[in-house]
């Protein structure tokens, strides 16, 4: 039994010898493998090292070369820029010596005319003390001459220049302005209806007279007492005459006697009855006519009350030229006339339309007719451009706005065309001898001479008073004097003439 497990022992023995034995045959066969690898690998390793370093070696090489042929380029570049400083050097040198005389040479000229100038000083101080021993003036007195002189010669050409510029000016100002209002008045033709202060009519025999007349005047008396007029029956066949300074009230008796003709019924209360009734068909003749006027005026949106002023108009005259008719003229060439500027033409035709609304009332209100227009334009209408426009047409209030102007200029076309107006021969011959008045009461004026119906004045001034300059001061005063002074359509044209005149004979 113990020997059996002394055999497994040495088998156990034995084998593990064998096991090792084996092992180590393995390891030093890998051992020699690996001994081989590394031998090769080194002889790899210094093979490439030989190349590297050999290729190292002619980089080495080809980089110093570089760097010496750079080198002698460098060195060479700086050769060349010391010789170009060594150039510059000497050349600045040269000029500063060039500049060093020159300064010399400005000193010494400087000192030179400093002399000069002294020399010249003393010499002017002997040359003007002759001068003063000669004239027997002094040189403060011969400066304040020359200044007179000097100045005198200076306001005749600046008044000689005032009125080249003023000619210039006004005469290009009067081409525009004669552009525009020929084109607006060509553009607009109105009929000119020339108003009086009695209405014919026509009886269709002289025995409607004693009716008209009626018992002891009593219709005659109640047809003036209800309408406010008078009634003119003489001895003119077949007619009756109405007078009155009011056309409405003249309209209502026109129209309330031809319906009591129409009807042969005259008495008192008959009269009363139709005079009412002819009051009431005025009121709608007013209320049309105002609409009518407003559609063709191109003015909507006008207030009730302003309709109904409008319409009083047809039964206003000035200077015999209706007022509806010159108000509705205005109005159309007021819109012309913005359109031409590129002013607001609605705004314009409004105020030209409503320029004279303040006749409608001004037997009632005393005052101008522009500011009461204006007033009652105010209270129904919003626009502050109308009312301003209103109230300057006449020159009443201060003429600023663009729409015073228009409104102004259309009003002076339409009362100013020939046969629009009126006028006495009294009245024309007033105007004429107030503008010659006028003219006359300023110094140095010799004559004055009002021509061209009064549009134009003519002064003649003394020449050995009224120099040029003073007579373009004389026609701008003269002319504010007129306008301050006189009332007058359109626009009047002031001339001073001043003229010397020398005569001699030659024997």
């Amino acid at each position: 039994m113990d020997y059996v497990y002394i055999l497994v022992g040495l088998a156990l023995v034995l084998g593990g010898l064998v096991g090792y034995l084996a092992r180590q045959m393995v390891a030093n066969q890998q051992i020699r493998s690996a001994r081989k690898e590394a031998r090769r690998l080194l002889d790899e390793a210094t093979a490439k090292h030989k190349e590297v370093l050999l290729e190292a070696k002619e980089e080495a090489t080809k980089v110093r070369n570089a760097a010496e042929a750079e080198s002698r380029e460098h060195r060479l570049q700086s050769q060349r820029l010391e010789r170009r400083l060594d150039q510059k050097e000497e050349a600045l040198g040269r000029k500063l010596d060039s500049l060093e005389r020159r300064e010399r040479d400005l000193d010494n000229r400087a000192k030179g005319i400093e002399r000069t100038k002294v020399e010249l000083e003393r010499i002017r101080k002997e040359q003007l003390a002759k001068l003063e021993s000669l004239s027997g003036i002094s040189s403060d007195e011969a400066k304040r001459s020359l200044l007179q002189a000097l100045e005198q010669e200076v306001k005749e050409e600046a008044s000689r220049l005032v009125r080249i510029w003023e000619a210039q000016v006004k005469e290009e100002a009067d081409r525009e302005a004669q552009r525009v209002l020929a084109t607006a008045i060509q553009r607009c033709t109105t009929d000119v209806v020339s108003e009086t202060m009695v209405s014919t009519i026509s009886l269709p025999s002289d025995e409607m007279k004693g009716r008209l007349i009626g018992r002891e005047g009593r219709n005659i008396r109640a047809l003036e007492q209800a309408t406010g007029v008078d009634l003119i029956i003489d001895d003119t066949p077949e007619t009756v005459t109405i007078s009155s300074f009011d056309p409405v009230r003249r309209e209502i008796a026109r129209i309330a006697l031809n319906r009591l003709i129409l009807d042969g019924r005259i008495h008192p209360a008959r009269i009363e009855e139709v005079v009412e009734k002819a009051k009431t068909e005025v009121e709608v003749i007013i209320r049309n006519e105002g609409e009518r006027a407003a559609y063709e005026g191109g003015v909507p949106g006008l207030h009730p009350e302003l309709i109904k002023l409008l319409g009083q108009l047809k039964f206003r005259t000035s200077y015999g030229q209706n007022v509806l008719l010159h108000s509705l003229e205005v109005s159309h060439l007021a819109g012309m006339l913005a359109d031409e500027i590129g002013a607001d033409a609605g705004v314009a035709r409004r105020a030209g339309l409503l320029h004279d609304i303040g006749k409608a009332v001004n037997y009632e209100v005393g005052g101008s007719h522009a500011l009461i227009g204006a007033d009652l334009v105010k209270q129904w209408d919003k626009s502050a451009e109308v009312v301003q426009a209103v109230a300057e047409h006449h020159g009443e209030a201060s003429t600023s706005s663009v729409m015073g102007f228009i409104v102004a200029a259309a009003d002076a076309i339409s009362g100013s065309r020939p046969g629009a107006r009126r006028e006495s021969l009294q009245q024309y011959l007033k105007r004429i001898e107030e503008l010659e008045d006028i003219a006359s009461g300023f110094p140095g004026v010799e004559k004055a001479f009002a021509i061209q119906a009064g549009r134009e004045v003519r002064v003649l001034v003394k020449p050995e008073e009224i120099d040029d300059l003073t007579a373009i001061r004389l026609v701008r005063d003269i002319s504010k004097k007129i306008e301050e002074s006189l009332t007058y359509p359109g626009q009047i044209k002031v001339i001073v003439m001043r003229e010397t005149v020398a005569v001699d004979y030659a024997k």
